[in-house]
């Protein structure tokens, strides 16, 4: 017997709430104390902003620095636009539906459909996870010297150290995700005091210059910038993480929600904005500036490090950065891996499995790859990484603003007309940039 349709837009009305384990188990002060409550909602930003920083984007963040100087800086300011507007749409579809966004489509598309949006889903994940690997065995041989396969290897432990803190609770976890992004925080600065960058360059950076649509070299890399900035597990991700706090299940309540976890994700993005640019101003004020305009490559990059900066500290900053980086990013994937296993096909395993099964997807064809061609088989590994995470990209985005924009779903919190507008310009903008950046790369054409 088929199920009716419920009155709130869905078709299964007896669902089990995301992330069950930590599902309302942070408490939300009652009292309307503004800092209080922000702190309450502080964190879940902070693992998306995560997504947003990972080893996958700095190589076009170099390389668009190193070529152009300070003029791709706009593209970075527009990716995080697009990333908070995208974010924001997440955080509202799992406070007002009470669904992840893994759920919404399971309780929405037939089964089919469902079980095509999870298969892409995972191998997105797999694709992320790889980028974290490939982050964290570059910085362990530059910190260490520790050889690509057994960095590969090694990279497996994290496993026990995420459980730990996943058994100790979610804050726990978000203190562990802020502490990272502080020690990024930490050495990029260093990087940007020892560069010396030149303030006036860098703010006209920031307004969009017709050099970028006319140079085709140009337009290519912000193509890549923008169209794989925003991370398809985030959107998953910030619609279940966001219902870790014990907010009233109220239309008041969800407003408060919105509220403060809106702000929490703007603030978390704008940090990730500047980590992005700064990697990208770092580039421009040594690579460019000392006329090395084709620097792409990550262990490139470090090896020119110190002897333009004069400072041997220079390269131990960036590899640290590099590693907080991939070890940052690793966690919240594990996170969206449970999520969409969970809200896709309703099959729950232990976190230590699931953490197990996601990480061995990855780590195989790194260590294949490492032993057959070394460090610049990994490299282009992680591009081959990034392109797998521009197509599942519209298949995460277009279900979000539907939902969003859909008043049977949402009731008083559907998108207004300009958001709505606003959301679905976005998305076409890019679908249409990833479709370019996969057409230039499949035919090898830049």
């Amino acid at each position: 017997m088929q199920k009716k349709k419920s009155s709130i837009g869905w078709r299964n009305e007896n669902k089990h709430p995301s992330l069950s384990e930590v599902f309302s188990s942070v408490s939300v002060p009652k009292q309307k104390g503004i800092w209080k409550k922000l702190f309450a909602f502080t964190g879940p930003g902070l693992l998306i902003a995560v997504g947003y920083m990972d080893p996958g984007n700095w190589a076009t963040d170099i390389a668009g620095g190193s070529q152009f100087g300070y003029m791709l800086l706009s593209v970075i300011f527009i990716s995080n636009f697009f990333a908070i507007i995208l974010q924001h749409l997440a955080l509202k579809l799992g406070i007002v539906c009470e669904r992840d966004l893994a759920q919404a489509c399971r309780d929405h598309y037939p089964p089919l459909i469902s079980f095509i949006l999870w298969i892409l889903c995972e191998i997105s994940i797999a694709a992320c996870d790889l980028a974290e690997i490939i982050g964290s065995v570059l910085a362990l041989k530059l910190l260490f010297g520790i050889p690509i396969t057994w960095g590969v290897l090694i990279t497996a432990i994290d496993i026990l150290i995420i459980l730990f803190f996943q058994y100790k609770g979610f804050r726990y976890i978000e203190s562990v995700v802020a502490a990272l992004i502080f020690t990024i925080l930490v050495c990029f600065s260093f990087e940007i005091i020892s560069s010396k960058p030149e303030i006036v360059p860098i703010l006209k950076g920031i307004i969009p210059n017709p050099e970028i649509i006319k140079n085709s070299h140009s337009f290519y890399i912000s193509i890549g910038i923008l169209g794989a900035t925003v991370m398809p597990h985030n959107l998953y991700l910030h619609s279940s993480i966001i219902q870790t706090r014990d907010y009233p299940r109220t239309t008041e309540g969800k407003k408060m929600a919105i509220k403060y976890a809106t702000i929490d994700s703007t603030l978390s993005l704008s940090l990730a904005f500047f980590i992005n640019a700064a990697i990208l101003i770092i580039s421009a004020a040594t690579f460019h500036k000392a006329g090395y305009t084709e620097v792409a490559d990550i262990m490139y990059a470090h090896k020119l490090l110190n002897p333009i900066l004069g400072s041997s500290l220079s390269g131990v900053f960036f590899a640290l950065a590099l590693l907080a980086s991939g070890q940052n990013s690793t966690l919240t994937g594990t996170l969206a891996g449970q999520i969409v296993m969970e809200g896709f096909i309703n099959i729950k395993f232990k976190p230590w499995i699931r953490r197990l099964i996601t990480r061995l997807i990855a780590i195989v064809p790194a260590i294949i790859v490492s032993i057959v061609y070394g460090e610049k088989g990994t490299t282009k590994l992680l591009i081959i990484s990034q392109i797998i995470l521009s197509i599942q990209l519209s298949f995460a985005i277009v279900p979000l603003v539907n939902f969003t924009g859909n008043y049977e779903k949402m009731g008083p919190f559907v998108n207004g007309p300009i958001l709505k507008i606003s959301a679905w310009v976005i998305t076409i903008i890019i679908i249409l940039l990833n479709l370019f950046l996969l057409y230039n790369t499949f035919l090898g054409r830049r």
